[in-house]
């Protein structure tokens, strides 16, 4: 009797130890599946947030005519890295079909407003006023080059803060508005108060640097819309030097000033083909050389139009 009930306790505990061992691997492979699971959730979570974070800021070109039906709109744009006014290339294929459209439908009586926008953080590395009417510039020369007269073409800066950028490029710092607007209008009485009043750099004995004030580059700003505006006129720079060293070593010298502000404007929008480079050397003072003062004075580089 006593074997039968130790039998039926032996076995209780066999049952019990199977069913309580079937109940906790069950519980423990659920913990870990949903371990697993919310782990993956999180992982593809964070892939999601890190590939947000690194995509590419989306600030679409948009074309429009304020007074008539085009319309056009890229996610292509022209681009700049900060504090720099030359478009990044290459450019992507929306931005020329949609100029390519503009050139098609632009009429003898409608115009390209292009305004470029700049922060006031940016160093403005250009001749311009600002960075704004560089980039502006620039997206100018990119739309003659693709057969839009510059007559019909008017370019402004305007500060903007904060605008579009990624990874250290700012994306599409520039609009593009069809108008009929004339834009700048007195481009006769500018070409003659650019020939009275010219932009004059001077120059340190031996050197060749430029520092432009803000007067001269709202000068520079009137030359290049000069140039677009009127028929059979170009810029020409006079290189000077005072009589230090000899004659003939000054003319090299003075053509060389005139050489290096050349490369400066073409670099700052303007075509090499519109500008002459001529040197005086040390024939043209005008100060006194017999003094530190007159010499700085003849040392110098005169840019104006003809």
């Amino acid at each position: 009797m006593k074997s039968v009930y130790l039998v039926a306790i032996i076995i209780t505990i066999i049952i019990g130890s199977f069913f309580n061992w079937i109940l906790c691997c069950e519980q423990t492979e659920t913990i870990t599946i949903e371990e697993e699971y919310i782990e993956s959730v999180k992982e593809d979570y964070e892939e999601v947030v890190e590939d947000k974070k690194n995509a590419p800021v989306v600030n679409p070109l948009i074309i429009v005519d304020s007074t008539g039906s085009f319309s056009y709109k890229s996610n292509d744009n022209f681009n700049f890295h900060e504090s720099d006014f030359i478009i990044i290339r290459p450019l992507g294929p929306g931005v020329d079909k949609g100029v390519m459209q503009v050139k098609e439908y632009l009429s003898s009586n409608k115009n390209v407003q292009i305004t470029g926008f700049y922060e006031a953080r940016e160093e403005n590395t250009s001749a311009f006023p600002n960075l704004g009417y560089a980039r502006a510039n620039a997206v100018k020369n990119h739309l003659v080059a693709k057969g839009i007269s510059a007559k019909q073409i008017n370019t402004y800066g305007k500060e903007m803060d904060p605008l579009s950028e990624y990874r250290d490029v700012l994306v599409g710092p520039v609009s593009l508005v069809i108008t009929e607007d004339a834009g700048f209008k007195n481009a006769e009485e500018v070409v003659g108060r650019i020939k009275e009043q010219p932009i004059v750099l001077y120059f340190e004995t031996g050197k060749s640097t430029i520092n432009l004030t803000e007067e001269q580059r709202e000068r520079y700003l009137d030359i290049v819309r000069a140039l677009d505006k009127v028929d059979d006129i170009s810029v020409v720079i006079y290189g000077h030097t005072d009589n230090t060293g000899n004659a003939e070593n000054n003319m090299i010298l003075g053509k060389d000033r005139a050489e290096f502000i050349k490369a400066y404007l073409v670099r700052n929008g303007i075509s090499a083909e519109n500008i002459e480079t001529v040197s005086k050397g040390q024939n043209e003072p005008v100060a006194n050389n017999n003094t530190a003062e007159g010499r700085a004075e003849n040392r110098r580089t005169v840019i104006t139009i003809k």
